[in-house]
């Protein structure tokens, strides 16, 4: 009898200490979520993806370790809308940020609420770029707007403030900072660690200014594109590096030496000079970048005035790549700096980590910088997951995911249920090999944000792995369509051919069908343009 008893306490401790064991290993399950964002970090400058322009080691890290995704997109590419979309899962058209301009409408649900209604502990340090109250975080220090390389101001809870060095530098000291000092080891943690850089105007730190400028980079083979065969929003748009990057601004020509040159410059070289980055650099900065700014004042004046068109073309690329990529090269360096802490401290193996951009941008394609284009350079952003003991290393996956889809891939990591009215697809699947459960074979995209910067024209399409078709709208009704695979550069609109007719007629049937799915419509294009003309008057 007493065997019995003793027996029956043993079974009865035992199931106690099975159970206890079971919610903490569901615990643990739980991964920190590490989200690093940049801002208009084109694929092609992460050695991952191509090794022409850059060697990017510890961005390459998330792929050697995890999953490299070739057809990433966003639904809208341009920077504020772009975020609004990662943050709630929604199209711009439905959170409301369908431009920078527009307000986001703060009623939106966004996925770091989520997750710290479930319990994670969440943070936010960097660029934001809309609001400056995000919401769902427990901590943030974020740049106002567009924010300063160097110098940079940050708003916080409790106020402004100013810390003094290099934005890309600042921003990773502040991420590892709170993840050694105020990190509750007891929960789980999403952290977004979100770059500046690189966006105009490509201010490299010191030495990487200064390691860059010695460096010359190979020309795309569209540099010296013409648009001939594409529609009017090619030709007008206003982002080439020829007429719209501007010497002083952008390629950090002295405003002086473009006067002794002869030249009569853009007459917006004065005020983004005097009001960007120079007036900042405080006298020990300055002793390390004038050297570098007079040596570029000197070439300019040397060899500027006798240059051809294309010479000067080739001239401002150069001096942008220089700049562009020394602003990278700070990024890759800070991502190993928190990869090498993840590892140092034992959170590597319990942390998804994400590298992505806001969108892509163009790097001399098309002779054009900046994005907005539902053109490959433009609409593609990078992607690279790593989640050890989940995902499978070292793998390449080209199915078609968006921004879209972070959200509820996120929150499903977390055992965190999704509300209904998010809009993306998990890509749980891919991450797990199952592919077998992801049906998607095309994506949706939409810009707004015309008559305004760069004068890209409205336009929405359809994206599938072998083709694309797009609707430019509001001054014009232009379709262009390009073949993928025979054209991957997008040189030939072949809208008109007879040979594809049936292809248009398929792809135009379903872009409807995507329309309805998520709820556009031209109802609510005329909406916004009658917003927008209405902010005009």
């Amino acid at each position: 009898m007493i065997k019995q008893v003793i027996q029956g306490f043993l079974l009865i401790a035992t199931v106690l200490l099975m159970s206890c064991g079971t919610t903490e290993t569901k615990s643990e399950e739980r991964p920190n979520i590490l989200f690093i964002m940049s801002d208009d970090h084109a694929y092609q400058a992460i050695s991952a993806y191509s090794d022409h322009l850059i060697k990017t080691p510890n961005i390459d890290r998330l792929a050697h370790e995890g999953m490299l995704f070739t057809n990433a997109s966003v639904t809208n590419s341009i920077c504020a809308p772009s975020r609004a979309t990662i943050l709630t899962g929604k199209h711009t058209h439905i959170n409301g940020k369908i431009d920078n301009i527009t307000p986001f409408d703060t009623t939106q649900v966004t996925f770091p609420q989520l997750f710290q209604e479930a319990g994670y502990q969440t943070a936010m340090f960097g660029k934001l770029h809309f609001g400056n109250n995000p919401k769902g975080v427990d901590d943030f220090m974020i740049l106002p707007g567009q924010g300063s390389y160097i110098n940079p101001r940050f708003i916080t809870a409790t106020g402004d403030t100013t810390i003094t060095g290099y934005v890309t530098d600042i921003i990773t000291d502040l991420t590892l900072d709170w993840l050694d000092k105020k990190r509750d080891p007891e929960k789980p943690f999403l952290m977004m660690y979100l770059h500046k850089a690189p966006h105009r105007s490509w201010w490299p730190s010191p030495e990487k200014f200064k390691e860059f400028l010695a460096k010359k980079y190979p020309e795309p083979e569209t540099l010296f594109d013409d648009y001939e065969n594409r529609g009017s929003a090619a030709k007008e748009a206003a982002m080439t590096i020829s007429d719209e990057m501007i010497l002083s601004y952008d390629n950090k020509v002295l405003p002086d030496a473009v006067d002794q040159a002869g030249i009569v410059d853009d007459p917006r070289n004065r005020p983004y000079f005097e009001n960007n980055e120079y007036p900042r650099i405080n006298a020990a900065q300055s002793a390390e970048y004038y050297p570098l700014l007079d040596s570029i004042a000197e070439d300019f004046k040397r060899n500027w005035p006798t240059m051809t068109d294309k010479e000067r073309i080739s001239w401002k690329y150069q001096r942008y790549m220089q700049d562009y990529l020394g602003c990278i090269s700070s990024v890759d360096d800070n991502v190993g700096r928190v990869l090498d802490y993840l590892d140092e401290h034992g959170l590597a193996e319990n942390t998804l980590v994400v590298y992505t951009s806001d969108q892509g941008f163009y790097l001399g394609e098309h002779g054009w910088f900046d994005k907005r284009f539902i053109y490959q350079e433009s609409f593609k952003t990078p992607l690279l997951i790593r989640w050890p003991n989940k995902i499978e290393p070292g793998i390449t996956n080209d199915e078609l995911v968006q921004n879209l889809d972070f959200a509820q891939t996120f929150l499903e990591a977390a055992q965190i249920e999704a509300p209904a009215d998010m809009q993306g697809q998990s890509i749980m699947p891919l991450l797990r090999g199952n592919m077998a459960d992801w049906d998607r074979n095309s994506v949706y995209y939409h810009y707004y944000e015309y008559p305004g910067a760069h004068m890209v024209k409205r336009h929405y399409g359809i994206v599938t792995k072998k083709y694309k078709l797009a609707n430019f709208y509001y001054d014009v009704d232009e379709w262009e369509l390009y073949d993928l695979e025979a054209d991957p550069s997008e040189m030939n609109n072949v809208y008109g051919d007879p040979e594809y007719a049936t292809t248009v007629a398929e792809l135009k049937e379903e872009l409807n069908s995507l329309r309805v799915e998520y709820k556009d419509s031209p109802a609510l294009d005329r909406k916004y343009i009658e917003q927008y003309e209405n902010r005009r008057k």
